[in-house]
């Protein structure tokens, strides 16, 4: 997704039972049907990623972000 992309969070994948990151993101504010958008992404190999939620922006490693899907936006 390239960066300022609106886009919709469909849902937050446990990538273990009882995944702690994915639980943590849900707690945040990664919730389905939440309002998305990559804001920049690092220098080296685009790790990590500025994610914007509302007003509230958040730093994501690539494998933390990964559990994130997210339809775009129309």
């Amino acid at each position: 997704m390239t960066p300022f992309t609106p886009a919709v969070i469909e849902q937050v994948e446990d990538v273990l039972a009882a995944d702690p990151i994915a639980k943590r993101l849900r707690e945040l504010g990664f919730v389905n049907g939440e309002a998305v958008s990559v804001v920049a992404r690092g220098p080296v190999g685009a790790d990590p990623l500025m994610i914007q939620i509302g007003f509230t922006r958040f730093a994501l490693r690539r494998a933390e972000a990964h559990r994130v899907h997210v339809n775009l936006a129309s």
